[in-house]
Protein backbone atom coordinates (compact mmCIF):
# COMPACT_ATOMS: atom_id res chain seq x y z
CA UNK A 1 0.00 0.00 0.00
CA UNK A 2 1.20 3.40 -0.89
CA UNK A 3 0.05 5.48 1.26
CA UNK A 4 -2.08 8.73 -0.45
CA UNK A 5 -1.14 11.44 1.85
CA UNK A 6 1.66 12.30 3.25
CA UNK A 7 0.18 12.54 6.92
CA UNK A 8 2.18 11.88 10.47
CA UNK A 9 -0.08 10.47 12.96
CA UNK A 10 3.01 9.78 15.43
CA UNK A 11 2.43 9.77 19.16
CA UNK A 12 -1.64 9.16 18.36
CA UNK A 13 -3.39 5.77 19.95
CA UNK A 14 -5.37 4.77 17.12
CA UNK A 15 -8.33 2.06 17.91
CA UNK A 16 -9.62 0.45 15.16
CA UNK A 17 -12.67 -1.86 15.16
CA UNK A 18 -13.60 -4.83 12.82
CA UNK A 19 -9.56 -4.78 11.77
CA UNK A 20 -9.63 -8.47 10.84
CA UNK A 21 -11.42 -7.51 7.79
CA UNK A 22 -10.39 -6.31 4.50
CA UNK A 23 -11.36 -2.49 4.88
CA UNK A 24 -10.47 -1.65 8.79
CA UNK A 25 -7.58 -3.35 7.99
CA UNK A 26 -6.27 -1.76 5.10
CA UNK A 27 -6.97 1.17 7.55
CA UNK A 28 -4.99 -0.29 10.54
CA UNK A 29 -2.32 -0.88 8.09
CA UNK A 30 -2.14 2.97 7.15
CA UNK A 31 -2.48 4.33 10.67
CA UNK A 32 0.33 2.48 11.71
CA UNK A 33 2.05 3.53 8.52
CA UNK A 34 1.86 6.57 9.38
CA UNK A 35 3.06 6.37 12.42
CA UNK A 36 0.25 5.46 14.66
CA UNK A 37 0.41 2.98 17.83
CA UNK A 38 -2.22 1.04 16.39
CA UNK A 39 -4.83 -1.15 18.26
CA UNK A 40 -6.16 -3.63 16.19
CA UNK A 41 -9.67 -5.17 17.56
CA UNK A 42 -11.39 -8.27 16.00
CA UNK A 43 -13.60 -11.30 17.44
CA UNK A 44 -11.33 -13.19 15.24
CA UNK A 45 -7.55 -13.02 17.36
CA UNK A 46 -6.00 -15.05 14.99
CA UNK A 47 -7.01 -12.46 12.26
CA UNK A 48 -5.66 -9.33 14.18
CA UNK A 49 -3.23 -10.98 15.67
CA UNK A 50 -1.87 -11.50 12.39
CA UNK A 51 -2.17 -7.74 11.46
CA UNK A 52 0.28 -6.89 14.19
CA UNK A 53 2.86 -9.28 13.60
CA UNK A 54 3.13 -8.19 9.99
CA UNK A 55 3.31 -4.63 10.91
CA UNK A 56 5.89 -5.56 13.93
CA UNK A 57 8.09 -7.10 11.71
CA UNK A 58 7.93 -3.73 9.35
CA UNK A 59 8.79 -1.44 12.14
CA UNK A 60 5.76 0.22 13.26
CA UNK A 61 3.32 -0.59 16.40
CA UNK A 62 0.56 -2.23 16.39
CA UNK A 63 -1.03 -4.69 18.84
CA UNK A 64 -4.09 -7.09 17.85
CA UNK A 65 -7.12 -7.83 20.51
CA UNK A 66 -9.93 -9.89 20.74
CA UNK A 67 -13.35 -7.56 20.93
CA UNK A 68 -16.76 -8.49 21.04
CA UNK A 69 -18.24 -5.29 20.08
CA UNK A 70 -21.53 -6.11 21.49
CA UNK A 71 -20.29 -7.28 25.26
CA UNK A 72 -19.60 -3.84 27.12
CA UNK A 73 -17.39 -5.53 29.89
CA UNK A 74 -15.57 -7.04 26.96
CA UNK A 75 -14.56 -3.93 25.70
CA UNK A 76 -13.72 -2.14 28.99
CA UNK A 77 -11.22 -5.15 29.58
CA UNK A 78 -9.75 -4.32 25.72
CA UNK A 79 -9.91 -0.91 26.55
CA UNK A 80 -8.06 -0.97 29.69
CA UNK A 81 -5.38 -3.39 28.09
CA UNK A 82 -5.30 -0.95 25.27
CA UNK A 83 -4.34 2.01 27.79
CA UNK A 84 -1.79 -0.02 29.24
CA UNK A 85 0.22 -1.17 26.16
CA UNK A 86 -0.37 1.67 24.13
CA UNK A 87 -1.73 4.99 25.74
CA UNK A 88 -5.56 6.12 25.99
CA UNK A 89 -7.06 6.25 22.99
CA UNK A 90 -6.69 9.69 20.41
CA UNK A 91 -8.81 8.25 17.50
CA UNK A 92 -11.43 5.31 17.35
CA UNK A 93 -12.47 3.85 14.20
CA UNK A 94 -15.97 1.98 14.47
CA UNK A 95 -15.94 -0.33 11.75
CA UNK A 96 -17.10 -3.76 13.00
CA UNK A 97 -20.66 -4.30 11.43
CA UNK A 98 -21.92 -6.59 8.27
CA UNK A 99 -25.10 -8.16 7.26
CA UNK A 100 -26.22 -11.98 7.80
CA UNK A 101 -28.19 -14.19 5.28
CA UNK A 102 -31.17 -14.04 8.48
CA UNK A 103 -31.74 -11.02 7.23
CA UNK A 104 -31.85 -11.36 3.58
CA UNK A 105 -34.68 -12.29 1.40
CA UNK A 106 -34.09 -14.29 -1.98
CA UNK A 107 -36.30 -12.30 -3.84
CA UNK A 108 -35.38 -8.35 -4.82
CA UNK A 109 -39.31 -7.59 -5.22
CA UNK A 110 -41.97 -9.05 -3.54
CA UNK A 111 -43.74 -10.23 -7.01
CA UNK A 112 -40.99 -12.06 -8.05
CA UNK A 113 -41.25 -14.19 -4.99
CA UNK A 114 -41.04 -17.97 -5.32
CA UNK A 115 -42.13 -20.88 -3.57
CA UNK A 116 -39.53 -22.12 -1.12
CA UNK A 117 -37.58 -19.10 -1.59
CA UNK A 118 -37.46 -16.47 1.81
CA UNK A 119 -39.37 -13.43 1.01
CA UNK A 120 -39.90 -10.42 3.32
CA UNK A 121 -42.93 -12.28 5.31
CA UNK A 122 -39.78 -15.42 6.02
CA UNK A 123 -37.33 -12.90 7.53
CA UNK A 124 -36.58 -13.64 11.48
CA UNK A 125 -36.85 -10.99 14.03
CA UNK A 126 -33.63 -12.52 15.68
CA UNK A 127 -31.86 -11.86 12.50
CA UNK A 128 -32.83 -8.41 11.78
CA UNK A 129 -32.18 -7.69 15.54
CA UNK A 130 -28.63 -9.36 15.15
CA UNK A 131 -27.89 -7.19 12.32
CA UNK A 132 -29.19 -3.88 14.24
CA UNK A 133 -27.11 -4.58 17.43
CA UNK A 134 -23.82 -5.26 15.37
CA UNK A 135 -23.78 -2.10 13.19
CA UNK A 136 -25.39 0.42 15.64
CA UNK A 137 -24.50 -1.24 18.86
CA UNK A 138 -21.55 -2.38 17.57
CA UNK A 139 -20.68 1.57 17.33
CA UNK A 140 -22.25 2.95 20.07
CA UNK A 141 -20.41 0.91 22.81
CA UNK A 142 -16.99 1.10 21.47
CA UNK A 143 -17.72 4.67 21.43
CA UNK A 144 -18.65 4.50 25.03
CA UNK A 145 -15.31 2.65 26.26
CA UNK A 146 -13.02 4.88 24.14
CA UNK A 147 -14.08 8.16 23.77
CA UNK A 148 -14.01 8.32 27.56
CA UNK A 149 -9.87 8.68 27.25
CA UNK A 150 -10.93 11.86 24.45
CA UNK A 151 -13.36 13.93 26.77
CA UNK A 152 -10.18 13.96 29.27
CA UNK A 153 -7.70 15.17 26.70
CA UNK A 154 -10.50 17.49 24.97
CA UNK A 155 -9.34 16.64 22.01
CA UNK A 156 -9.99 13.45 19.46
CA UNK A 157 -11.63 11.73 16.61
CA UNK A 158 -14.12 9.36 15.65
CA UNK A 159 -14.66 7.79 12.45
CA UNK A 160 -17.58 5.11 11.97
CA UNK A 161 -18.12 3.35 8.43
CA UNK A 162 -21.61 3.89 7.12
CA UNK A 163 -22.64 2.83 3.70
CA UNK A 164 -24.02 3.45 0.29
CA UNK A 165 -27.22 1.43 1.69
CA UNK A 166 -27.77 4.78 4.24
CA UNK A 167 -28.33 6.96 1.53
CA UNK A 168 -30.50 4.95 -1.20
CA UNK A 169 -31.45 1.45 0.22
CA UNK A 170 -30.26 -1.64 -1.75
CA UNK A 171 -32.86 -4.37 -2.61
CA UNK A 172 -32.90 -7.85 -0.66
CA UNK A 173 -31.23 -6.33 2.58
CA UNK A 174 -33.31 -4.28 4.26
CA UNK A 175 -31.68 -4.44 8.13
CA UNK A 176 -28.42 -3.87 6.82
CA UNK A 177 -29.80 -0.84 4.98
CA UNK A 178 -31.64 0.79 7.83
CA UNK A 179 -28.69 -0.43 9.78
CA UNK A 180 -26.03 2.00 8.13
CA UNK A 181 -29.48 4.91 7.79
CA UNK A 182 -28.76 4.38 11.50
CA UNK A 183 -24.74 5.12 11.59
CA UNK A 184 -25.26 8.42 9.45
CA UNK A 185 -27.41 9.72 11.79
CA UNK A 186 -25.86 8.55 14.80
CA UNK A 187 -22.42 10.23 13.48
CA UNK A 188 -24.47 13.51 13.65
CA UNK A 189 -25.86 12.88 16.63
CA UNK A 190 -22.28 12.13 18.20
CA UNK A 191 -20.84 15.05 16.48
CA UNK A 192 -22.89 17.59 18.37
CA UNK A 193 -23.12 16.13 21.64
CA UNK A 194 -19.37 15.90 21.48
CA UNK A 195 -18.69 19.15 20.07
CA UNK A 196 -17.48 21.10 23.04
CA UNK A 197 -15.31 18.43 24.44
CA UNK A 198 -12.83 19.00 21.24
CA UNK A 199 -13.66 15.58 19.92
CA UNK A 200 -14.92 15.53 16.24
CA UNK A 201 -17.15 12.67 14.65
CA UNK A 202 -17.51 11.89 11.12
CA UNK A 203 -18.10 9.30 9.11
CA UNK A 204 -17.15 7.62 5.31
CA UNK A 205 -19.70 5.62 3.09
CA UNK A 206 -18.04 3.09 1.27
CA UNK A 207 -19.06 2.06 -2.04
CA UNK A 208 -19.15 -1.36 -3.72
CA UNK A 209 -16.51 -3.03 -2.98
CA UNK A 210 -15.62 -6.93 -3.63
CA UNK A 211 -14.47 -9.44 -1.13
CA UNK A 212 -14.52 -13.05 0.48
CA UNK A 213 -17.86 -12.03 1.81
CA UNK A 214 -20.20 -11.15 -1.11
CA UNK A 215 -17.84 -12.45 -4.16
CA UNK A 216 -19.94 -15.37 -4.59
CA UNK A 217 -23.64 -12.90 -5.18
CA UNK A 218 -21.19 -10.83 -7.21
CA UNK A 219 -19.60 -13.12 -10.07
CA UNK A 220 -20.12 -16.42 -10.65
CA UNK A 221 -18.09 -19.43 -10.94
CA UNK A 222 -16.37 -18.67 -14.41
CA UNK A 223 -15.45 -15.26 -13.04
CA UNK A 224 -18.17 -13.27 -15.34
CA UNK A 225 -20.75 -10.34 -13.36
CA UNK A 226 -23.69 -11.94 -12.04
CA UNK A 227 -26.88 -10.07 -12.69
CA UNK A 228 -26.37 -8.13 -9.77
CA UNK A 229 -23.07 -7.74 -10.12
CA UNK A 230 -24.25 -6.14 -13.56
CA UNK A 231 -26.66 -3.81 -11.63
CA UNK A 232 -24.33 -2.14 -9.23
CA UNK A 233 -21.55 -1.46 -12.56
CA UNK A 234 -24.01 -0.21 -14.86
CA UNK A 235 -25.67 2.49 -11.71
CA UNK A 236 -21.83 3.52 -11.08
CA UNK A 237 -20.74 6.25 -13.64
CA UNK A 238 -17.09 5.11 -13.02
CA UNK A 239 -18.08 1.74 -14.22
CA UNK A 240 -15.97 -0.78 -11.44
CA UNK A 241 -15.88 -1.75 -8.14
CA UNK A 242 -14.22 0.54 -5.29
CA UNK A 243 -10.52 -0.90 -3.91
CA UNK A 244 -9.99 -0.90 -0.07
CA UNK A 245 -7.17 1.03 -0.31
CA UNK A 246 -9.51 3.84 -1.71
CA UNK A 247 -10.32 4.29 1.32
CA UNK A 248 -7.77 5.26 3.00
CA UNK A 249 -7.08 9.12 1.74
CA UNK A 250 -10.84 10.53 3.17
CA UNK A 251 -9.79 7.93 6.12
CA UNK A 252 -6.61 10.02 6.87
CA UNK A 253 -7.69 13.00 6.36
CA UNK A 254 -11.04 13.01 8.07
CA UNK A 255 -9.25 11.88 11.04
CA UNK A 256 -6.52 14.65 10.80
CA UNK A 257 -6.92 17.80 13.29
CA UNK A 258 -4.97 19.52 11.54
CA UNK A 259 -6.66 19.08 8.05
CA UNK A 260 -10.04 19.00 9.21
CA UNK A 261 -10.39 20.50 12.09
CA UNK A 262 -13.51 22.41 11.37
CA UNK A 263 -15.55 19.22 9.85
CA UNK A 264 -17.55 17.48 11.96
CA UNK A 265 -21.02 15.59 11.69
CA UNK A 266 -20.45 14.86 7.57
CA UNK A 267 -20.74 11.21 6.25
CA UNK A 268 -18.05 11.17 2.55
CA UNK A 269 -19.08 9.24 0.38
CA UNK A 270 -16.19 7.08 -1.22
CA UNK A 271 -18.24 4.99 -3.90
CA UNK A 272 -17.27 5.81 -7.40
CA UNK A 273 -20.07 8.23 -8.04
CA UNK A 274 -22.88 6.03 -7.17
CA UNK A 275 -24.54 8.24 -4.73
CA UNK A 276 -24.42 10.81 -7.35
CA UNK A 277 -26.28 8.83 -10.31
CA UNK A 278 -29.68 8.86 -10.83
CA UNK A 279 -29.71 5.87 -13.62
CA UNK A 280 -30.35 8.25 -16.29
Amino acid sequence: MKLPLNVDYSGKVVVVTGAGGLICGAMARAFARSGAKVAALDLNEEAVKGLADELKAEGHVCEGYKANVLDPEALEAVHQAVVRDLGPCDILVNGAGGNNPRATTDNEYQHEAREGGKSFFDLQPDGVDFVFKLNFQGTLLPTQAFAKDMVAKKSGCILNISSMNAYTPLTKIPAYSAAKAAISNFTQWLATHFAGTGIRCNAIAPGFLVSAQNYKLLFNDDGTPTPRSAKILSGTPMGRYVNADELIGGTLFLCDDRAASAITGVVLPIDCGFAAYSGV
